[in-house]
Parts: structure tokens; C-alpha cells; sequence
């Protein structure tokens, strides 16, 4: 799932690529992807993209005051084309949501322009056009994102919170930004177990894990901008520590990293540096044993 350094870096690319340049016009592919109707996607025909920024994990592209919002949800993502067909996509069940044509300048051979695509069954990429980003329900709902919390405040909410660090980390109602992997890896850097009480972390825990989550997301934020929207995923893959590691070697300490499953997803984490080597409670491999 892209998070805040993947959609921070994106929207940097089309400041880069696509801002100044106009809104040709955007073909659905995938009628389920749009979630608004007024103003329509054909509003943004004819317009200047005038900036692209981040909202947690929504990326928001300024087209001349209206804002094409996109969520990429678990497996979509944002493909640069230096030329695109001209005829419409055929809706159909492919990978394609959304294709967004910009009008050519002197330099372009062909027209430019993006595809937002998803992999998998499971549809979850929401496109959004509003005269405003606030009119995005996740928008509306977002906590303080996560590169602009103090330690201060960052420690409030994490005792504000009776749950589990991992869902605490990835509430984006409590914090904004983080998801899945960067959780892991926010984790594994401050040597906490990722079922700990958010609100039982002592004073130098809440330092920890705030500088974890600072350093983690700055520094893979680092390694994405500058890159081209082609080669982001294969980034952050290189830079995880645990994360989608299972069954490797703790790049720390050595031990094996190990999983913990649930209905839809899974975290990663390693014992000895993060339980006191003791191994989770794994449900549902427990199950499957019996």
C-alpha cells in the first residue's frame, strides 16, 4: 500500500511533470472508482493542473481550483505515460481505473498523461472530484500527519489510545500517513512489540517510538523523491528492515523475522529486538496446527 513517503514522493513527481501543464481531458475505466458526482470528471477538461500535494495517504492534484483526489488503496498505483492511446479505455474488470490526458506542448512528440491502475480482485481506489479536499470523507476524518506531530502532542495520542501499537500507528483518524509497512518498520527501529499498549509506553518509550517514526519516514521519504513513479515500489521493497521479511534475518540482530497473520493482512517483526525474544501469539497458524 503506498504511504506517506510513496504519495508524498508522487506528488512531488507531478509538481515536476504535470503541474503547469493542461488537463486534456480523463477517461473512467473503472465505474466504481469514482465516488463523486458534482462536479463531474469532465469539469476538469480544458483546466491547468496549478499544484499536487499530499493529504495523509490521498494524493490531490490542484486543477485550476477544482482538486482530482485520489486514494490508492492496498495494491493501486500511478503509471507516467510519455504517450497515450487517444481512444477512450473500454470499462472493464483490467487494472485500469482512471487514464488523465494532458495537452501536448511544442517539446512532446505525443501527449503525455497518466494511468491510475489496481492490481487484484479487490477494488478499493477512490477517485474524487470536489471544489475542495475537506469534501473527501477520509480527508475530513484525518488525524495530524505524522512528519508534523511533536513530541509533545505524539505522546498525547498515544495515551489517548487503549488499543495496540500497530493499530494506533495505522488509525489515520489518530495520525496520518503511516499504514502497514512503515508501521513494521517504525516498530522494529524502536525496539517496541507492536501488541504493546499505546497507552502504557513509558516516558523514554513515547521518545523512541516519536524519533522512530521521524527517522523512518524521513529517511524513506529521502530515498523516494527524485525517483521516477516507475521505480518507487522496488524503493521502498530495498529499504525494509522487516517488513515482508519473514522467515529472513533481522539485518540488527540476525534473529528470524517472524509473522503474525490476520483475515487480511499480516506485520512482521523481529523477537529479540522488539519481544525479549519471545515470539506472538500467531492466531491464525494456531488454527491451522490444531
Amino acid at each position: 500500500m503506498p504511504e506517506l513517503p510513496e504519495v508524498e514522493a508522487l506528488a512531488a513527481f507531478l509538481r515536476e511533470n504535470a503541474v503547469g501543464r493542461v488537463l486534456a481531458r480523463a477517461d473512467l475505466a473503472s465505474v466504481q472508482a469514482i465516488k463523486t458526482f458534482d462536479p463531474p470528471l469532465s469539469a476538469l477538461a480544458g483546466l491547468e493542473i496549478t499544484g499536487a500535494s499530499r493529504h495523509g495517504k490521498f494524493l490531490d492534484l490542484d486543477v485550476s481550483g477544482l482538486h482530482l483526489v485520489v486514494h490508492l488503496a492496498r495494491a493501486g498505483w500511478l503509471h507516467w505515460r510519455t504517450g497515450l492511446p487517444p481512444a477512450p479505455p473500454k470499462p472493464g474488470k483490467g487494472p485500469l481505473a482512471l487514464r488523465v490526458h494532458l495537452a501536448p506542448l511544442d517539446t512532446d512528440p505525443p501527449a503525455p498523461g497518466f494511468d491510475l491502475t489496481e492490481q487484484g480482485t479487490r477494488k478499493g481506489l477512490a477517485v474524487y472530484v470536489v471544489r475542495s479536499p475537506a469534501e473527501v470523507p477520509g480527508i475530513a476524518r484525518l488525524g495530524p500527519d505524522a512528519l508534523a506531530v511533536d513530541r509533545e502532542q505524539f505522546a498525547a495520542l498515544m495515551a489517548s489510545r487503549s488499543g495496540q501499537l500497530k493499530g494506533a500507528l495505522t488509525d489515520q483518524t489518530l495520525i496520518s500517513g503511516i499504514g502497514n509497512a512503515y508501521s513494521d518498520e517504525i516498530l522494529h527501529a524502536a525496539h517496541l512489540s507492536p501488541f504493546k499498549g499505546a497507552d502504557k509506553l513509558n516516558d523514554d518509550e513515547v521518545i523512541r517510538l516519536h524519533d522512530a517514526v521521524r527517522e523512518t519516514l524521513t529517511e524513506a521519504l529521502g530515498r523516494q523523491l527524485g525517483q521516477k513513479a516507475a521505480t518507487m515500489k522496488g524503493e521502498k521493497r530495498s529499504g525494509l528492515q522487516v517488513h515482508a521479511r519473514t522467515g529472513l534475518p533481522c539485518p540488527v540482530c540476525g534473529d528470524t523475522v517472524r509473522e503474525v497473520s490476520f483475515a487480511d493482512t499480516s506485520l512482521q517483526y523481529c523477537p529479540t529486538c522488539q519481544t525479549g525474544g519471545k515470539p506472538l501469539a500467531d492466531r491464525r497458524m494456531s488454527k491451522l496446527l490444531r
